[in-house]
């Protein structure tokens, strides 16, 4: 990663502060570590994301229905998921800075240093070696690799490491106000992930919507990490949004669909006309526990490539560790006929597909993807620039800016007779102070694709001028073009 790329990623994070996207929690207590407020824009633009992924999920999938279960979760729901045991990160500690590692995070970060030297072979040869080891849990294989290239602590400098352990990422919490002899009895868990909730709701989605397999089931919710090291903004956080969907098939149909969705999933994000060159697939070297198949959706941030969204194959594993600790059977029964015996498919478990996408690493790109610092040449040779966000015209937090010219003569008057009209279609924001020119700049700033000015002309003839964000393009409409137009530009 360049010095430049880390600069940039710098100016979009305080970008994203200034202009009300994201503040740091907690900002006039000192903040809290890895928690993250989202600002009147930052809100509105979250919200169109996840609008959007629902929507494409949901209301263009006639097989997928949502559900939104509870963050809390019967605690032995875990224990079926295999959460309790497995789901850990191997640290490290330095022994004089007792700064914490996650290892793959020291190893990533060193491996940036070679990349910045410009030696990239020897980075991707220890990426490699690290995800072998990885893969096999090899530890001391891992230690023994950090010592070897001296990987240091940034805090201490030195080399002066602990053995390799892992460490349980998820909140416990007590639940209820009856106390008992056993802390235990209480304990609760913010959940990891959403899909859980999911998993144990399967047969009651199934026979209350009335569907066949394959079919899916959605939704979107807040999430929990006790991440020991949090870092890149919002990337990476303890308090997180999850988009998923679980789609559940029939048994030796599950390499077909794990394709199948493994391209649907692509397809959603070059929708959004964001260069199909910023994306790549990343298989997984090393499969969770319950997983046949794994791949990540990267995304190059100015951080370097990112996973955004994973889609995995789960085979029929949380359905049977659900109904082996519940003891209610998890069957589904098939009476599609089998050609290659003439009979039902009957009675199995589902196997399962999933797309896990983060909403707010998904927010995170679309902010890197659209932030732009542009300088523009004017008529009489001198020149300016502009700070403009590109976000696609059906995200952007406001659609239409609508600027009178002036507060007098009756502009403001006919700006909100056009508000008036298209507010409950779309977002619009309203300003009469300033100049053109600087309101212009605000709404470049904050991504807006359209603005509209009502001048004196507007009295006369009945049009306004509209502003394009990306080309900076003036044209002028009749005003009541304007809501067809931005419409047609937010479907």
């Amino acid at each position: 990663m360049s010095t430049n790329n880390e600069t940039t990623f710098q100016q979009i994070i305080a970008h994203a502060k200034e202009y009300g996207f994201v503040f740091q929690s907690s900002e006039i207590y000192d903040g809290l570590s890895a928690v993250y407020d989202y600002g009147p824009f930052g809100c509105e633009l979250k919200k169109n994301i996840r609008d959007y992924w629902w929507k494409s999920m949901t209301q263009l999938h006639e097989n997928i229905v949502g559900i939104d279960a509870a963050i809390f979760m019967h605690p032995t729901t875990w224990k079926a998921s295999g959460h309790v045991d497995n789901f850990s990160d191997p640290m490290i500690d330095n022994k004089d800075s007792k700064k914490r590692y996650r290892v793959d995070h020291l190893i990533e970060g060193f491996v940036d240093t070679l990349n910045a030297k410009g030696e990239n072979q020897k980075g991707e040869e220890l990426i490699a070696a690290m995800e072998q080891l990885l893969a096999k849990d090899d530890f001391a294989g891992l230690k023994e690799l950090i010592y070897e290239h001296k990987m240091s602590c940034s805090v201490s400098g030195t080399c002066n490491w602990t053995d390799i352990r892992q460490f349980n990422l998820m909140f416990k919490t007590e639940f209820g106000a009856v106390a008992s002899d056993n802390p235990d009895d209480n304990i609760v868990y913010l959940r990891p992930e959403t899909a859980q909730g999911i998993f144990v709701n399967f047969l009651n989605v199934q026979k209350t919507a009335r569907m066949k397999i394959p079919f899916g089931i959605a939704q979107t919710g807040k999430a929990f990490r006790n991440e020991i090291v949090a870092r890149q903004f919002i990337f990476r956080m303890r308090e997180f949004e999850q988009m998923e969907m679980q789609f559940f098939v029939r048994p030796g149909t599950e390499g077909e669909w794990y394709k199948v969705w493994k391209e649907e999933r692509l397809n959603w994000h070059k929708s959004l006309g964001i260069p199909a060159e910023k994306y790549r697939y990343h298989d997984h070297v090393k499969l969770a526990h319950y997983a046949k198949e794994a791949c990540d959706i990267e995304f190059e941030f100015p951080i370097g490539f990112k996973e955004v969204e994973g889609i995995h194959s789960r085979s029929d594993f949380d359905l049977t560790q659900h109904q082996l600790y519940s003891k209610k059977k998890q069957n589904y029964y098939d009476a599609d006929i089998d050609p290659a015996t003439g009979k039902p498919y009957g009675n199995y478990i589902p196997y399962v597909i999933e797309t896990s996408i983060g909403l707010d690493r998904m927010f995170l790109l679309v902010l890197c993807s659209a932030y732009k610092e542009e300088t523009i040449a004017k008529e009489d040779g001198s020149t300016d620039s502009r700070v403009v966000l590109n976000i696609p015209a059906k995200l952007a937090p406001n659609k239409l800016a609508i600027f009178p010219l002036t507060k007098k003569d009756g502009l403001p008057e006919i700006a909100e007779k056009l508000m008036s009209e298209c507010k409950p279609l779309f977002r619009c924001f309203y300003e009469e102070k300033d100049a053109i020119g600087k309101r212009y700049r605000r709404q470049d700033a904050i991504g807006t694709p359209f603005c509209v000015t009502i001048d004196h002309q507007t009295i006369e003839d009945g049009t306004v001028t509209v502003r394009h964000r990306d080309t900076m393009t003036q044209e002028r409409i009749p005003m009541d073009k304007v809501k067809e137009l931005v419409l047609n530009a937010i479907v």
